[in-house]
């Protein structure tokens, strides 16, 4: 049996304003691709399958055409979590449906663990597989308020929250096997949290899953009779304390340009039939790389590093593939004229500037305030203006923004004086 993990794909993300649905196509075509290739029998996507629990329409569109397609494929089942980023009303209002088409569902904490565990069988209906689908578990899921509570005890009884959840829910499947009569059934746990110990980067959107980065779990809330352990959260792929059978796969696409020089993966799980209890699990963990379908790149230092950087560039993409690109300035002359620099170096190329920080303009706001200068010295207008000022902001840009504000300033006086 053929296992297929991924994670993490965030449909509907925008990079500093950019749609990306492009990017989400093209992932979504290669994966549907690899599932033929990899000969894959079940497919497991470990939650935040959206950016955000209100997914545009195209989004949605994305999701169910590319659920349709596996349908219609070999890929026997679709086994989906829903993350923290994702709406567990949203995902499970379809259930029905799509389990009719053997993907299944699990978007919020149900109320009986038993209702986590799903037996997934053969055409012939022989169970062939176990899974513990445990979804994102919300903090007004598992623990409940005291008054006077330490922040102490709340990361306690968190973490025996996720821990007893997960216990029950494996107990439940222990049960299952056992009625079957089949102890060479394989059992595999999802889920989607962060582990104590778990790499991020910068710029990953990552948000932590609960109140002052509380109950990073360790790898011992995972009951050893799993015989696989897929994950999501992390967008950087890793084993969970070295194991071999507890894994994040990471994100698909870079999320950001903190993942620009990421290989991204998918985890490709092998079952060999025969395993009993208690014998060593019986598979193999391999990866597949994803294609970059958006090139992203850094570049930081003072003018010299980054005019020489861009040239380069522009030489080496001489298939003028599209690049987007964030630069960070932190040399020592103060130039006002960066930005203007920058688009003269990649005009009429496949390269976009997507963000510039000017740390020298930065620091040059910061000690005008030094010299005296307070927040009460200033008009709301001109404190604005200083923060367009310091992002480097294209002017065209600028414009809009300070419509924008001075809406969002009249709205506001206009709530206060009907208060009145």
């Amino acid at each position: 049996m053929n296992i297929l993990h991924t994670s993490d794909w965030h449909l509907g993300r925008a990079l500093y304003g950019r749609k990306r649905y492009q990017e989400f196509e093209a992932f979504l075509d290669w994966l549907s691709q690899e599932l033929l290739t990899q000969k894959t029998d079940v497919l497991l996507i470990a939650g935040d399958i959206f950016d955000n629990n209100t997914p545009s329409n195209r989004a949605q569109s994305l999701y169910y055409q590319f659920l349709c397609k596996v349908a219609a494929s070999a890929c026997r089942h679709v086994v989906i979590i829903a993350g923290n980023h994702d709406s567990p009303t949203f995902l499970d209002a379809p259930k029905t449906l799509l389990q009719a088409l053997n993907v299944h569902v699990v978007g919020a904490m149900t109320e009986q663990a038993k209702d986590e565990v799903l037996q997934l069988k053969t055409s012939e209906g022989k169970t062939e597989l176990i899974v513990c689908a445990v979804p994102y578990l919300r903090d007004r899921d598992i623990r409940t308020v005291e008054a006077g509570e330490s922040m102490e005890d709340k990361e306690r009884k968190l973490r025996q929250g996720i821990e007893q959840h997960y216990a029950e829910v494996v107990e439940h499947a222990v049960e299952l096997r056992q009625q079957l009569g089949d102890p060479s059934i394989p059992m595999i746990g999802m889920g989607h949290l962060f582990t104590a110990g778990g790499k991020t980067v910068d710029g990953d959107g990552v948000r932590d899953l609960y109140i002052g980065s509380l109950a990073h779990v360790t790898a011992s809330i995972f009951p050893e009779i799993l015989d696989y352990v897929a994950l999501g959260h992390l967008h950087v792929p890793q084993r969970v304390n070295r194991s071999e059978h507890i894994r994040y796969c990471g994100s698909p696409i870079a999320m950001g340009f903190g993942e620009a020089k990421q290989n991204k993966i998918v985890h490709i799980i092998k079952f060999t039939p025969g395993k009993l209890a208690g014998d060593p699990r019986p598979m193999q963990v391999s990866q597949e790389g994803v294609p970059k379908f958006q090139a992203l790149a850094r570049i930081q230092g003072d003018w010299q590093h980054i005019n020489d950087s861009i040239q380069a560039m522009l030489v080496r993409n001489d298939g003028n593939d599209s690049i987007w690109l964030e630069i960070t300035y932190d040399g020592q002359s103060y130039l006002s004229d960066l930005r203007e620099r920058i688009d003269n170096l990649v005009e009429g190329s496949a390269i976009e500037v997507l963000r510039i920080r000017n740390l020298r303009l930065a620091e040059n706001l910061i000690e005008q305030a030094h010299a005296g200068e307070t927040l009460d010295e200033l008009s709301p207008d001109e404190v604005f203006e200083r923060r367009l000022n310091a992002s480097d902001i294209p002017e065209e840009q600028q414009q809009a923004l300070k419509e924008s504000y001075q809406y969002v300033l009249n709205a506001l006086a206009q709530d206060d004086a009907n208060a009145e």
